[in-house]
């Protein structure tokens, strides 16, 4: 069994700043491609931004040069930090991990079960 659990979410005023955390955790071989995501009430789940295993990241546009995400392969942890946070930015966030749990099987995809960020302007 895996489990993605994320922390770091809250109430923050517009220009602030948080960083959020994906800990994975459990029977797992190989963590692939990572990402955060995130569902605004009324919308679609939209990638907020994703990194390889060897640290290649891409960002949505709305969140280029505010977003950072990072990751610890040793530790089984994703980060994002969030700087100069907007209103629009409210959102529950959700991490994503593509992940083998071991060597005969192929990658499966796992989510977090997501963290609320709120922007207050």
């Amino acid at each position: 069994q895996v489990r993605m659990v994320e922390s770091g979410g809250g109430l923050v005023q517009a220009g602030g700043s948080l960083r959020l955390s994906c800990v994975a955790s459990g029977s797992i071989f190989q963590i692939n491609d990572m990402a955060w995501y995130r569902q605004a009430p009324g919308n679609q789940r939209e990638l907020v931004a994703g990194i390889t295993t060897g640290g290649r990241t891409n960002y949505a546009d709305s969140v280029k040069g505010r977003f950072t995400i990072s990751r610890d392969n040793a530790k089984k942890t994703m980060y994002l930090q969030m700087n100069i946070l907007k209103p629009e930015d409210t959102a529950v966030y959700y991490c994503h991990a593509k992940i083998r749990r071991n060597w005969a099987l192929l990658e499966d995809d796992y989510w977090g079960q997501g963290t609320q960020v709120t922007v207050s302007s």
